[in-house]
């Protein structure tokens, strides 16, 4: 393959990879330098093009249209692939309104916005399960199998057919049902220590409950936090399966034609 028949290729891949870059976790931080970012995706752009060198691309006036497509299909996978994700993030934010943390929000700097305190703390903590287990070369191993469920020289990807459009928002609801799924034996723990401080109050009016109840449930939780951490684990190992099977499935209804 000499260099016309290359750029053009190499050019629509590269395109999808910084695409999936932007809005795929991990890889979207703020805190990774965008000179990393670029010379990553021209390295892996450079490798996924070698594995396609059968196939044929000229500039022409189509060309413009399937730089668009693999815009929107590197987007898409990225979006779709950090969805499940950041329901650790809404679970703790739930926490954190019943345990009494909501006021102190911080600044993520992978993001820029304010995060949960406990949604920060699951978050960073699913990362480093992620790290260990090598679940990071599961989106990798994504966007490379990609190139073959969505060929880049056609130009239909199936964006018209519903399946897509309804996984996206199968998977939003599941992202609130699973944040709902890690907060809730918390939620109801500390409900019924909000009943037992009220009934306390309601036996001796004399005590204050707010000096007493917000450092009870304050200890109450962290201790919870850390009877349920083997949970937690587990459940991050399933959203890694999650995530691989979405990404799998968004893939294959975008490719159908």
């Amino acid at each position: 393959m000499n260099i016309v028949q290359f750029l053009p290729l190499f050019l629509l891949v590269l395109v999808r990879l910084t695409s999936f870059f932007l809005t795929a976790p991990l890889f979207s931080y703020k805190t990774i330098p965008v000179r990393f970012k670029l010379a990553f995706a021209i390295i892996f752009s450079f490798i996924i093009t070698a594995t396609m060198s059968s196939k044929t691309i000229e500039f022409s006036a189509q060309y413009p249209l399937l730089l668009l497509k693999e815009v929107v299909v590197g987007l898409g996978i990225g979006l779709v692939s950090g969805i499940l994700m950041y329901a650790v993030q809404l679970a703790g934010a739930f926490i954190d309104i019943q345990i009494g943390f909501a006021v102190a929000t911080l600044i993520n700097p992978e993001s820029g916005t304010s995060s949960p305190l406990t949604g920060q703390f699951f978050y960073i903590l699913m990362i480093v399960f992620l790290f260990a287990t090598n679940a990071h070369y599961m989106l990798l191993n994504g966007i490379y199998y990609s190139f073959q469920f969505i060929p880049v020289d056609v130009m239909n990807i199936g964006i018209n057919q519903s399946p897509a459009t309804f996984q996206v928002i199968h998977l939003t609801m599941s992202m609130f049902a699973i944040a709902l799924q890690m907060a809730l034996p918390i939620l109801g723990c500390l409900f019924l220590v909000d009943v037992a401080v009220g009934i306390i109050a309601r036996t001796v009016p004399q005590l204050n409950v707010f000096v007493v109840g917000i450092p009870l449930k304050i200890g109450v939780g962290l201790i919870l936090l850390v009877i349920m951490m083997p949970i937690y684990v587990i459940m991050f190992r399933e959203i890694f399966e999650w995530t691989s099977d979405a990404m799998r499935d968004f893939m294959n209804y975008l490719g159908s034609s």
